[in-house]
């Protein structure tokens, strides 16, 4: 692996963050369902916090990045680092950027006090569930369904 850096996003980064989740999106045949503009970057990262961006960097460019938000375990009673997206570049890939992008995060839950890393994996994607079990050591949670609500169906159960 090239020497790996990892910096913090900063507001101006929103361009890049959004070149990251379209990259992303159309690895994950969702590229239709990216809404998201370096506005509603800037408001919800960098004046709402509401989540951070880290990026991995090698040879003079970003690599990877990871996005991710506290969240909370009643059982733990600590708040927990939730991992929403994880990318690096096709080209970059097989050299160690993901792994240590997932160290780096590791290392901040750590240093935060935290109490769990999580995150979500889609089921097709076995390159990177092999990779989260073999290489992190990764626990699956396959007793747990995620379920979600959006659009018109959480505005319904808003009434």
């Amino acid at each position: 692996m090239t020497v790996c850096t990892f910096r913090t996003a900063v507001p101006g980064d929103e361009e890049l963050i959004l070149s990251f989740i379209r990259a992303l999106a159309d690895y994950e045949h969702m590229s239709d369902q990216v809404v998201a503009t370096p506005e509603l970057l800037r408001e919800w990262i960098f004046e709402k916090q509401k989540a951070e961006v880290i990026f991995a960097a090698a040879g003079g460019r970003e690599v990877g990045f990871a996005l991710f938000f506290h969240n909370f375990s009643t059982f733990l009673g600590r708040a927990g680092i939730y991992l929403e997206d994880l990318f690096v570049l096709p080209e970059e890939r097989g050299k160690g950027y993901g792994e240590a992008l997932l160290k780096r995060l590791a290392r901040i839950t750590v240093e935060r006090g935290c109490g769990r890393l999580e995150w979500a994996c889609l089921d097709w994607n076995t390159p990177s569930i092999n990779f989260y079990i073999q290489k992190m050591c990764a626990t699956p949670m396959d007793e747990w369904t995620t379920y979600r609500l959006t659009g018109e169906r959480l505005k319904q159960a808003a009434e």
